[in-house]
């Protein structure tokens, strides 16, 4: 099920910093503005040439006084597609290569957290902000940026040729515009912007609803608990509303935009009748100041669109920022400053803990009090305890996905001063709910050891006891499934021993391998752990809270409360 959202505090310098990385370099940025400056400018002049040639046309003169005018308007018809296909080209290319860098570095960031520094984190929220949010960040460059300064640029220009044409129908096209910029900027911060914050965080709540039901189908069938879909429902009925009341103050900046054109127009026609009765004007400038502001706002009616979305922007920043704090917490080691290589090493290394102890992130209590342990090389070892008792704290502590006081040594060396990877690489572990992708049995093992080949992945389903149920299944080609659901949580146990088996850990916990399974089926894996993993002379861990037989392992110690007991 899932599980409740933990809010973390959002960092304004990485907001700022997060919308600094979404957009692209300033030459493909200018490129793109460039672009779309010439496309919102052919369109202008389209109209513009056309209102003159049309209405001087009317008056019947020589050809040679029309013929540029024809050409232009066929240049300028032709330039509008042309520059607008080009925009959209260069424009969509600089934002989508900057989106594989923001994706990068957020998952830079999660990764040294994971699993540990996620707990409470729900699923289906982390992954709206790795995808949708990510994404939405393309609009910063596409819908925020280029559209302003375009628009601004092609503004500029229209009010200066009408304020050459007759400078009370520049003005006029200057104030209406500057009322269009002031009208949708209040109406989305008011509105609008209030319904764009909404809509990231409901959209997440949805898709966390629909994984939560979809990937717990089986057991809320069941239990008759699908009311889960009442959940799914009222979210997407909240996402709904929100979506609504967006589109509909989005409705009325246009129409409010629409009319300000409108109001442009009437002005320059009320300036510009007057200064056709004086001989102030000609009957081509006057269908020209009358039918330049139509156009012009086409152009611009895009530009108090650009406040929403830089509001959607702006929410995909913030939720990206607090998707992982600015700083790992507490409790999750990273590599200190100068760590060092593990030296390398032919053997298995002595692991050795001196009261050690260790904090769940964001938990005040302890989880390990004063833990001392250890493994001599090749040992066999059973850690037994109820549940809570701390074992798989312990194995995290181990394999440095959990920070920790007290020593941690391997053969002498403080796992403090060397890469917490190197660390990974000796120490391995198999964790209770294996995690199988949903490809192919082989695709699932090569995740272990890129370079190993068919022969040497059916090599290790042998020493698993998995080679002729695969070549049953069609061998390697196999599928597992999308979380292994295809395979029963035993052949997942086995798969998983497999991976670590192809790693080559000189040191192996594993944790909980039967507590998926029958008993029956867990006394075979609990054997075929303890001598398969064994056989390398690798050290092997066993965490487990039922009886192992004595004659499989060397040590068989007990954690209760945090604490070895005798």
């Amino acid at each position: 099920m899932a599980q409740a959202a933990v809010e973390r505090p959002v960092d304004p310098a990485e907001v700022r910093r997060i919308l600094r990385l979404a957009i692209p370099s300033a030459r493909r940025l200018w490129i793109a503005i460039g672009f779309g400056a010439l496309s919102g400018g052919s369109a202008v002049a389209l109209l513009g040439v056309s209102a003159w040639l049309i209405t001087r046309a009317s008056a019947q003169p020589a050809m040679m006084y029309l013929s540029m005018a024809v050409v232009g308007v066929r240049a300028f018809a032709l330039g509008r597609a042309f520059f607008r296909y080009l925009e959209r080209l260069a424009g969509h290319d600089a934002a989508f290569r900057q989106l594989g860098t923001v994706r990068a570095r957020l998952y830079a960031r999660l990764e040294p957290l994971a699993p540990d520094g996620l707990r409470g984190v729900r699923s289906g929220d982390l992954l709206t902000r790795l995808a949708d949010d990510v994404d939405e960040l393309q609009n910063l460059a596409l819908r925020v940026i280029q559209p302003l300064a375009g628009a601004g640029v092609v503004a500029v220009g229209s009010v200066v040729a009408a304020f050459l044409v007759l400078p009370a129908a520049g003005i006029a096209l200057l104030v209406t515009l500057a009322l269009a910029f002031v009208a949708g900027a209040l109406l989305n911060r008011w509105a609008a912007g209030a319904a764009e914050r909404r809509i990231a965080p409901l959209r997440a709540e949805l898709n966390d609803a629909l994984q939560d039901l979809v990937g717990n189908l089986d057991v809320l069938t069941a239990f008759g608990a699908l009311a889960a879909e009442d959940r799914v429902s009222g979210a997407s009925a909240r996402l709904t509303s929100a979506v609504r009341s967006r589109a509909a103050w989005l409705g009325l900046t246009a129409g409010a935009v629409s009319l300000l054109a409108g109001a442009a127009t009437v002005a320059a026609l009320a300036a510009g009748i007057p200064a056709l009765g004086h001989g102030a004007l000609d009957g081509p400038g006057l269908a020209v100041i009358a039918l330049l502001p139509l156009a012009v706002f086409e152009v611009f009616g895009t530009v108090p669109q650009v406040f929403g979305a830089w509001s959607r922007v702006r929410a995909a920043a913030e939720r990206i920022a607090s998707a992982a704090p600015a700083e790992v917490p507490a409790g999750i080691p990273v590599d200190a400053p100068g760590a060092r290589a593990l030296p390398a090493s032919t053997g298995v290394p002595e692991v050795l803990l001196d009261g050690v102890s260790a904090y769940w992130p964001d938990e005040e209590s302890a989880v390990l009090n004063d833990v001392s342990l250890r493994l001599l090389p090749g040992e066999r070892v059973v850690l037994t305890g109820p549940t809570g008792a701390g074992k798989t704290a312990l194995a995290h502590v181990l394999t440095r996905l959990l920070d920790h006081g007290g020593q941690y040594r391997l053969d002498g060396i403080p796992t403090g001063e060397l890469r917490q990877d190197d660390v990974r690489a000796v120490v391995g572990l198999v964790e209770q709910r294996p995690y199988l992708f949903d490809s192919d049995l082989r695709q699932n093992l090569l995740f272990a050891r890129e370079t190993a080949t068919d022969d040497e992945l059916l090599d290790v389903l042998e020493r698993v006891g998995l080679r002729d149920w695969a070549l049953a299944r069609g061998g390697l080609s196999a599928a597992v499934g999308e979380r292994g659901a295809l395979v029963s949580g035993g052949q997942a146990q086995r798969i998983a021993l497999a991976r670590a088996l192809l790693a080559g850990f000189p040191v192996l916990v594993v944790d909980e391998p039967t507590a998926n399974v029958d008993a029956a089926v867990g006394d075979t894996i609990v054997r075929d752990v303890l001598e398969t993993a064994a056989e390398d002379g690798r050290t092997v861990l066993l965490i487990s809270h039922t009886d192992i037989p004595a004659g499989l392992v060397d040590r068989v110690l007990r954690l209760e409360d945090g604490r070895l007991v005798p």
